[in-house]
């Protein structure tokens, strides 16, 4: 019997990240089969300019991992990023339809389209929705409505989006090289399943993704998302603010950065201010953030910090001065057939992988025109949630 695969796609501005993971089915938990990084061009502040370059890149990192588990990769799931990702909310309603005047799915559903109507979708397309909050006649509910007794419903929804082009332009490219996308999130988001507790989601915290040439930002509270901001810098810039300060080539400023080559050309001092003062700016625009939706200082369980740009020493020195929170690095052994990989670059991908529905045998090769996303699509099931719980208590014991 052929061994059942699962693929997720990262396609970054810096890097392109590809990942199969075992599905052992129950409690095991997934196992990357096979990885791949190589390097993006084409792409600028996570938005694709040339899908010709990028489609040369993704084809190099999807022909390395084909190359290792000696299949074609036909089905896969894929991270969706940039400075367009956003978040916003709205509230729908919808009267009870039932002749009993219980509220059902049906008027659930009808509640959510109201307000997805009530957001401007110019150019952008919906990844995900997040009802908020339910009232039943104008009274708030601590759950959702369906089974109830009333008249009028209302919810207040977050919406995820993106813009519309970029979302083309990545399935387009991916349907060029013949694979079918079966699932795609936020890249923003990717990562919360594995790496936040219910508790640390109850009380309030917030996932901060430093990437190439974005910061992204998720908040979340009483167990969701509650806002959501991507910025327009990176650990590139401090990598350019080496080189300027250190007169280095941008190769050896960045090994510099990541601490792979020793600074000797001049005091150690210097360059921590150098990566201080370009962080202390990456910082004071989240919690510039923070303080416009009103959580500067009040998320009790603080931040866990990941991406590429998360492995700089400095990095959770600088966010606890300038968020005055709680912060975290996460730092991740992912359990692979061959032993543990040390790599957290592929926290993304693996975690796409991990939550694609679709395994990679079997399946056509073709994929659909691309579209805008009116909902996402939920998934659910005891097996499914065994699988989130394990994995969830084997990267708990390993974050710091």
């Amino acid at each position: 019997m052929k061994q059942q695969l699962t693929i997720g796609i990262d396609i970054g501005t810096s890097m392109t990240r590809v990942v199969a993971c075992t599905l052992d089915g129950g409690n095991t938990l997934p196992k990357i089969a096979a990885s791949s990084s190589v390097d993006t061009r084409g792409m600028r502040h996570g938005y694709i300019t040339s899908r010709e370059e990028v489609a040369l890149s993704l084809r190099k990192a999807v022909q390395e991992v084909e190359k290792e588990i000696g299949a074609k990769i036909k089905n896969a799931a894929i991270a969706i990023g940039g400075v367009g990702i956003t978040s916003e909310y709205a509230v729908g309603m919808s009267v009870a339809t039932r002749a009993d005047g219980i509220i059902s799915k049906f008027d659930i559903d009808k509640a959510i389209q109201d307000a997805e109507s009530r957001i401007d979708l110019k150019n952008k397309a919906i990844l995900h929705a997040y009802p908020i909050l339910f009232k039943v006649d104008g009274q708030e509910l601590p759950t959702r409505p369906e089974g109830i007794n009333g008249v009028k419903l209302e919810v207040r929804v977050l919406f995820v989006t993106c813009f519309q082009q970029h979302l083309d332009d990545l399935l387009a490219v991916t349907h060029d090289l013949g694979i079918r996308i079966t699932g795609f999130t936020a890249t923003p988001l990717a990562t919360e399943k594995l790496l936040l507790t219910d508790l640390q989601r109850n009380f309030g915290c917030t996932l901060i993704d430093i990437g190439a040439e974005t910061v992204s930002v998720s908040v979340f509270e009483n167990n969701t998302l509650t806002s959501l901001f991507v910025f327009a810098i990176g650990s590139l810039d401090i990598t350019k603010d080496i080189a300027l300060g250190l007169r280095v080539t941008p190769e050896e400023a960045e090994s510099i950065k990541m601490g792979t080559v020793s600074f000797q050309s001049g005091s150690k001092k210097k360059l921590d201010e150098i990566i201080e003062a370009r962080l202390s700016d990456i910082f004071e625009l989240v919690d510039k953030y923070f303080k416009k939706i009103g959580r500067s200082g009040l998320l009790p369980a603080g931040a866990i910090i990941i991406g590429g740009g998360s492995r700089m020493q400095l990095v959770e020195t600088v966010a606890k001065s300038m968020l005055r929170i709680p912060v975290k690095v996460a730092h991740v052994d992912f359990p692979g057939t061959k032993g543990p990989i040390k790599d957290n670059r592929l926290l993304v991908a693996y975690s796409i992988a991990v939550a694609n529905e679709e395994p990679q045998q079997g399946g056509s090769v073709s994929a659909s025109k691309p579209r805008r996303v009116s909902l996402p699509r939920v998934s659910s099931g005891s097996d499914g949630e065994s699988v989130w719980d394990a994995i969830k208590s084997f990267f708990k014991q390993l974050m710091p």
